[in-house]
This record gives C-alpha cells, sequence and structure tokens, in this order.
C-alpha cells in the first residue's frame, strides 16, 4: 500500500523546516555579519555603543550561522610567502653556545680555555680548545647535552651532531633535527600569522603550507595585499612575569603594579600577576618539544646571555613561586620554579602529550616570526569583482533553476511541480548544511551548485519513467507509483554512489577550489537524494490520499 507513517512524516517535515531554518541567515549576509562580529568583539573587547547597535542588526534568537564567501567572491588579499628556513639553524645553535660552554667549563681542569670561533661555517657552532690530548674527554661532554628528536620522523635520533678536529669541537644539528625543526618553524609561522591576522577571530583566513617552505596567505575582505603584509610583519608581544595570585575574578581591581590576565585556555581562569615583565620575547632564542629525565613530554627553553643572567638571578631569589609566560596579554603557562636555574635554559614539565608540548613550544616562540618570510606573489582582489563573481554565479544558478523548472512542469505536469518543490527545498537544505559546517562558498563551489540543481531532479525522473512503465500493467496508481519508487531505488543509488566516490577523490586529492567543489557536490547528493526518495514521494502521497484519482497522468 501508498502509505508513509505518521513519526515518518514529521521526521522528514521536520528536517526540511529545519534546512530551511539555518539556510535563513544567507538571505541578510551583512546585517548578519555585522552582528556576528559584534559579538566576538564584545567577548574579547567589551560593549560599546557601535557594537551594541551592530548586535542589534539580527535578532539573537534566530540562527546566526552563514555560508562563508570565499577570496574570489567577496575581495581581499592573497599571499604565498617563501620562509627562510635555514635561519633557524643559527639562531638554534646560538642558543647551544651556553650549555656547550657550562659543559667545557666544568672540566677546564682537562681540557683548558675555552674559546668560539666567530669564523665557523654557515650553520655550525665551533668551539676551541686549549689542550688538544682531551678531545675525547670534551666530546663525551658536549654530546652529553644532545637530546631525542622530538617528532615521529626523527625516533632513535638526537639533535646535534658533535665532532672534533685538532682542538676544535663542531656542533651541527642532525638532519632529522633539521626535518623537525624546519616542520616546527612553518608549524610557528602559520600560528604566528593566524593569529596577527584573525587576532578577534572573524576574517576567515585561508593560512595553509604549501610544499616544503612556502605558505598560502588569504584573507577575504581585506584591504589590499601590502596591507596584509604589514600586517604580518607585526611582532606578537611576549613577556615574563611573577605571579602573584592563580586565581582572582575577571573584574578584580588591580593594586599598583599590578595586573589581571586571563588563561589562554582556560577561559574562566585569570592570573594577578606584576606588570613589570622580567623578561620579554626578545630574550628567548628558542623553545622545543623535549623529554624530562623520566621519558614524558615536556618543552625546553633557552635564553640568551643576558635574558640568561637575568633569569638565574630571579629564579634564585624566587624558589616555589610561579612564574607566568604572557603572550598577547594572555597567560600560556605559569610553571612553578622548583630550583635555581641559572645556565639560560630550563624545562617546563607537566601533564602533556607530545602534540600538546608541541603547540606550547609554538606558543613560546610565537613573540615573533621565527625566521624571514619573502613574498613571492601578491593579488588584490577588489570587492566589486567579488560582487561581480557573485552575480555571475547568481545567474548561473538562476538560468539552471528556472530550466530545471520549466522542463520538469512540462514533461510531468503535476508530478513535476512536485518535484520542483522539492529541488526549491533541496537548494535550501544544501545552504542550511554549508551553514551550520561553516563552509566557504567559492566560485567552484557555486559550479557545484549549478551542478546539483541539474542533477537534482535525475532521481525524480528515474521514479517518473518508471512508475510511467508501471501504470501499463500495475493494478491502479497506487500500485504503480509504489512500485516505481521501489524499482527505481537500485538506479539511483548507484548513479548517486559513483558521483559520490567522485566527489570524494576529488575532496582527498585535490586542494583549495578543487575541495570547494567536492565539499558543494558531496552535500548535494546527499540532500538530492533525500528530497527525491522522501520529499516528493510524501508529496504525492499526501495528494494521492487527499485526491483518490482513479487514474493519474505523468
Amino acid at each position: 500500500m501508498l502509505q508513509i507513517p505518521l513519526w515518518k512524516r514529521i521526521a522528514i517535515l521536520a528536517v526540511c523546516a529545519m534546512g530551511i531554518f539555518f539556510s535563513f541567515p544567507n538571505g541578510f549576509y551583512s546585517d548578519v555579519e555585522a552582528h556576528n562580529d559584534a559579538i566576538t568583539e564584545i567577548e574579547q573587547f567589551g560593549t560599546s555603543p557601535g557594537r551594541e547597535i551592530a548586535l542589534a542588526r539580527w535578532p539573537g534568537w534566530l540562527p546566526s550561522t552563514l555560508v562563508n564567501l570565499g577570496l574570489d567572491l567577496r575581495g581581499g588579499a592573497q599571499l604565498l610567502a617563501e620562509v627562510h628556513l635555514e635561519d633557524v639553524y643559527a639562531t638554534r645553535l646560538d642558543g647551544y653556545w651556553i650549555g656547550v660552554r657550562d659543559a667545557l667549563v666544568g672540566i677546564r681542569d682537562q681540557v683548558g680555555f675555552v674559546e668560539r670561533l666567530d669564523s665557523a661555517p654557515e650553520g655550525t657552532l665551533q668551539v676551541r680548545i686549549q689542550n688538544i690530548e682531551a678531545m675525547p674527554t670534551a666530546l663525551e661532554a658536549v654530546r652529553d647535552l644532545a637530546q631525542p628528536v622530538a617528532s615521529l620522523t626523527g625516533i632513535g635520533a638526537t639533535d646535534i651532531d658533535v665532532a672534533g678536529q685538532g682542538n676544535t669541537i663542531t656542533v651541527q644539528l642532525s638532519a632529522e633535527e633539521k626535518l623537525a625543526t624546519d616542520n616546527r618553524t612553518l608549524q610557528q609561522s602559520l600560528e604566528i600569522i593566524r593569529r596577527r591576522i584573525d587576532a578577534v577571530g572573524t576574517r576567515e583566513p585561508t593560512i595553509q603550507r604549501q610544499g616544503e617552505d612556502r605558505i598560502l596567505i588569504q584573507v577575504p575582505g581585506f584591504g589590499s595585499a601590502s596591507e596584509l603584509k604589514d600586517l604580518i610583519g607585526t611582532t606578537a608581544r611576549l613577556t615574563f612575569h611573577p605571579v602573584i595570585s592563580t586565581s582572582v575574578p575577571a573584574n578584580h581591581t588591580p593594586g599598583s603594579g599590578e595586573e589581571v590576565v586571563q588563561d589562554l585556555d582556560n577561559e574562566s581562569q585569570y592570573y594577578l600577576i606584576d606588570s613589570l615583565a622580567v623578561l620579554s620575547g626578545e630574550d628567548l632564542t628558542d623553545a622545543q618539544p623535549s623529554f624530562d629525565q623520566n621519558g614524558q613530554p615536556s618543552v625546553s627553553f633557552r635564553f640568551n646571555s643576558s635574558g640568561a643572567r637575568i633569569f638565574g638571578q630571579f629564579t634564585s631569589e624566587n624558589v616555589g613561586a610561579l612564574f607566568a609566560t604572557v603572550l598577547d596579554d594572555r597567560v600560556v603557562t605559569a610553571p612553578q620554579i622548583r630550583e635555581p636555574i641559572t645556565g639560560g635554559s630550563g624545562q617546563i614539565t607537566g601533564n602533556f602529550t607530545v602534540e600538546s608540548s608541541t603547540q606550547l613550544a609554538i606558543l613560546l616562540r610565537a613573540g615573533a616570526l621565527p625566521a624571514e618570510l619573502t613574498f613571492l606573489q601578491e593579488s588584490t582582489i577588489s570587492p566589486t569583482l567579488g560582487q561581480e563573481s557573485i552575480n555571475a554565479g547568481a545567474r548561473a544558478c538562476l538560468v539552471a533553476f528556472l530550466a530545471v523548472l520549466l522542463f520538469m512542469g512540462l514533461s510531468y505536469g503535476l508530478f513535476g511541480v512536485f518535484a520542483n518543490i522539492a529541488l526549491i527545498l533541496n537548494v535550501g537544505l544544501l545552504f542550511g548544511v554549508l551553514s551550520m559546517l561553516g563552509a566557504t562558498l567559492t566560485l567552484p563551489g557555486i559550479a557545484g551548485i549549478v551542478l546539483t540543481i541539474g542533477m537534482a531532479v535525475d532521481a525524480n525522473v528515474l521514479v517518473f519513467e518508471r512508475i510511467r512503465e508501471e501504470l501499463k500493467t500495475a493494478k491502479g496508481p497506487s500500485r504503480a507509483i509504489e512500485l516505481g519508487y521501489e524499482r527505481a531505488l537500485s538506479a539511483i543509488i548507484d548513479a548517486n554512489i559513483t558521483t559520490g566516490i567522485t566527489a570524494l577523490i576529488l575532496f582527498t586529492l585535490g586542494s583549495g577550489p578543487v575541495k570547494g567543489f567536492a565539499v558543494t557536490l558531496g552535500i548535494g547528493i546527499l540532500t538530492s537524494v533525500f528530497t527525491a526518495i522522501f520529499v516528493t514521494r510524501l508529496f504525492i502521497v499526501m495528494w494521492f490520499e487527499r485526491k483518490r484519482p482513479k487514474t493519474i497522468e505523468v
């Protein structure tokens, strides 16, 4: 019998209503976007009359998720930057000098005087000792400074290679450590660039690694590429402060020389710190993921010579106190000083994983870009050009939409009208899902929508043609409709599975615009099958129950 249970009817209509509900804000894009920006800015910086006005542009009880517009639709700036990875090697080796010096000074009675050679080849640290006979002992002392490489590709390797020739010790990063350093440098650069560009969290930038040493930066809605370059060049503010209290309310009024700072990860946690910084990010030469004496993940850091002296004096006088690392007015970490740290380096231990220790090291180093950037390409897409792209895409969608509606209406009559209504719901569902996912729509994504509109009626065509065939043999229109849906289902599933596999391959192997097209196409397949199999059938069943026709024309 041609029946659909009540619970299934309610579920189908609820899904359609939800899709339309979440797609609705996209029809008022500028108002909703201003509302969302105001919410974020109020959370970050507090309320103001302008932000309250922007907040009131959209009702708070309605959904406010939008389909983000890509660079080609909204206009903006794009940069392709090359990271000078080799710059980091010299900085890393400079950080090792204090440890190497202290290790050799500890056996001065054997090695004699210790001197760093300024004429060392690039990418190496060379140290000369007085007594060549003590070279084996000196090499062993320096090699004891080596740490395991904190990466999956460097398992079993150490971070430095140490060699001796004559009375000269040469220290350089191992090949495994260079690879891990390259990956961390790029990851750190990505993090710093993202923090600089999207400090408020409303720009929706695309910042991704390309190849071994390049970063692609796309920021929709940004004025120009030159402004973007200036913003990326801004240095983050990294400081180190004594902690007065670890638990204060957000509205606590600090005293003279005090400051209330929020925790970076736990937004409900606030610290009261001394506003006078003991050290700044300029004194930090390195921070790397490492392992403690128990083999647990930790974070090792090094200061320059002046920073090491200040840090040693402070930790000697404040054993047991907390020492906060503050990045852009947020506390990254506040470990306890367990013992004086006089060597210019230290270790932060805690309940870390390899991933979390790597992330913390990145944040500790995020005070400045780790290496110089060379901008290989830069381009600016004007908002006018982006609007032209939107208009062209809208015209393409409208033409495709009207063509499909006309074809279905002329070919299948009333059943075609049902399919057309389902097609309208299909587009609403598609935009609703894209909005809930926070997806970014680009020109290739619009092409995916146009293709989805063209494909959306395929399943209905299969069903209607099958119903036509069944009307010649079936006993009555009710049985013909039921058999039409049953016997067309396998063909519908097969056709959409093959298209879905294509979308999956494009998403897996493609990048950028290709992925955008694949995402739109994949979601369109799901919504099209849903509307064809369930929504159109529901309309036909409800019409049939009301009219009870003896014959039907498809």
